[in-house]
């Protein structure tokens, strides 16, 4: 149905070593054969599904994902188990939600996302050549076909399934809401139950014929999943703590809703941020944290000074290896994401470990202080133990 998309590492990472989320030189040029894409987006928790449900996901495509599911009722009312996280898990591959365009409010995607043209020549993995079918209309291109839109419909397919999902009497495979409840509409086909594993794989399937294809979105379903699953959380999110564990636990919540600075954060609490993070926002003009800030706060309400960046800080106290699983961990323990989990240097990402699979976290640009699912990032690299 859909060419598959594969967006590799072509951005250069802008790498600023006073603050978190970012790995040294050396270490992201090393990892870069194995970095899967990680866009700092904006998510909007007041989006529905709860909190921090989504940390790789921006707010738009999301609340696309999200219309689709509560429309697909009136296009396949015999379609069961249709969620968001089964769309966001295909939009994660076929286009990395959109990744590095601009979504207006009404949905709009400039630039557009246009597949590699399908001519046979094996660029992109295409081996067979596909005849124009709509004039170049989607696709740009009247020699042949190309895949479209965040979810890299083929412009016949789309001819089929195309919805209008934003209501504004149009069918664009380039607008998020028509495209993602065009995709529900294919997956559902004549009213599957995608509850049912085995229903759900033939669908992934008839989507791209992969089997590897359909094992790598089953994956991203399963985190977005488990990440809605396990998000939320009140006052008392800290689980089991005790001690001084709890109470850098109820530090770092009460900064919850504190916007994410990059550069923010210092161990008195919110501060004025730097520019600029790798995606090139400024965190000169907010006061909050970001990742490593948090943490360094939070730790210091026990009188635990932390180095500044998230790499540094997995230096400190005893680690605990991402292959022991996330079993390992315990309330209060720092969690860390990077690029190769065995090596501290790649690290770009830390949290603070609440228990039952959720973290508190400054995400990225754009987002608050919240409580995410550890599952909600990936490069999960283990964690340590402070105290």
């Amino acid at each position: 149905m859909t060419a598959k998309r594969k967006l590799g590492c072509l951005a250069v990472l802008l790498l600023v070593s006073m603050v978190c989320c970012a790995a040294p030189v050396s270490s992201a040029l090393s990892a870069l054969s194995a970095l899967a894409a990680q866009p700092e987006q904006a998510v909007d928790d007041s989006a529905g599904g709860g909190e921090g449900t989504s940390a790789d996901i921006p707010a738009r495509m999301l609340s696309a994902y999200k219309n689709a599911v509560s429309k697909i009722g009136g296009e396949v009312p015999t379609c069961r188990g249709l969620t968001w996280p089964v769309l966001a898990g295909v939009a994660r591959i076929e286009s990395h939600h959109a990744q590095g365009k601009a979504v207006a409010a009404g949905g709009d995607i400039s630039p557009r996302i246009l597949g590699p043209l399908l001519n046979g020549s094996g660029v992109g993995g295409n081996t067979t050549a596909f005849n124009d079918t709509d004039g170049g209309k989607w696709d740009g291109t009247a020699t042949g076909e190309r895949a479209v839109g965040p979810f890299q419909f083929m412009p016949a397919t789309w001819n089929g399934s195309g919805r209008d999902g934003n209501g504004d009497g149009q069918r664009n495979p380039h607008n998020a809401d028509d495209a993602a409840l065009g995709a529900a509409v294919y997956l559902c086909g004549n009213g599957r139950n995608l509850t049912a594993r085995d229903q759900l794989r033939k669908a992934l399937f008839q989507y791209n014929r992969s089997t590897a294809y359909g094992n790598e979105v089953l994956q991203w379903i399963d985190t977005y999943t488990e990440a809605a699953r396990t998000s939320g959380g009140g006052a008392g999110a800290g689980g089991t703590a005790t001690g001084r564990a709890k109470k850098v636990i109820d530090a770092a919540l009460t900064m919850r809703g504190t916007p994410y600075s990059w550069g923010g954060g210092t161990a008195k609490g919110p501060s004025r941020g730097s520019c600029c993070s790798p995606s090139g926002k400024s965190g000169a003009g907010t006061s909050g944290f970001d990742c490593s800030g948090l943490t360094t706060y939070a730790f210091a309400q026990v009188g635990i000074s932390l180095p500044r960046t998230a790499a540094a800080q997995a230096g400190k106290g005893t680690r605990i290896p991402a292959s022991a699983g996330q079993k390992a961990l315990r309330p209060g323990d720092l969690v860390f994401y990077g690029y190769i989990a065995t090596q501290n240097s790649s690290i770009h990402h830390v949290g603070i470990y609440l228990g039952e699979g959720r973290m508190i976290n400054a995400a990225r640009p754009g987002t608050v202080v919240r409580i995410d699912a550890l599952s909600s990032m990936p490069d999960y690299a283990g964690g340590a133990r402070l105290l």
